[in-house]
């Protein structure tokens, strides 16, 4: 049994540094697809005027980034071109907009990027949830409940709009 136990955690060690290079590696191809898009995206949007989609997905990859000053002004863009386009995307376009706003705490923004998304596609689940975060960010519980309520009627097992109503609703009974 003794002279088992050495290929035993052999075995065991080198299936855990499999599972981590496969795991590195994945990670690896993915940064350096998100890298060529963003490479690609950033030399064509320079020299020339971009779709829709186009500014969509560069500010996408900017959120992703954590770059919120440079995502809301490509989100911007990106309506600018959805207008001209008559684009069906508008509502994403929004969102991701409200979500800049969102992540450098301008919530007043956000909420009004969010309800934009909202009157084009009123049953957008992320808008929906996103909304209700702002509106608890600026302390609007009622608000906020109702977000999540829409949600639940939409999605019922939405798990976030569900964990978050649970949260306001407990506030509203201890206050």
């Amino acid at each position: 049994m003794q002279t088992y136990l050495p290929v035993v955690y052999l075995s065991i060690l080198l299936v855990l540094l499999s599972g981590t290079a496969f795991a590195i590696l994945r990670q690896i191809f993915k940064t350096r697809k998100v890298e060529t898009s963003l490479s690609r995206l950033q030399n064509k949007l320079k020299n020339e005027k971009g779709t829709a989609q186009e500014y969509y997905e560069l500010g996408s990859i900017y959120l992703d980034k954590k770059l919120f000053a440079q995502s809301v002004s490509v989100f911007q863009k990106a309506l600018k071109e959805a207008e001209n386009e008559e684009s069906e995307n508008t509502a994403l376009i929004y969102n991701g907009l409200g979500f800049s706003y969102f992540a450098q705490e301008q919530y007043d923004l956000a909420i009004r990027q969010y309800k934009e998304a909202l009157k084009l596609n009123p049953q957008y689940v992320t808008a929906i949830n996103n909304l209700g975060h702002a509106y608890e960010k600026k302390k609007l519980t009622a608000p906020a409940l109702q977000a999540y309520e829409d949600v639940l009627k939409i999605e019922p097992n939405n798990q976030i709009a569900k964990r978050r109503a649970e949260s306001l609703r407990k506030r509203f009974v201890t206050s």
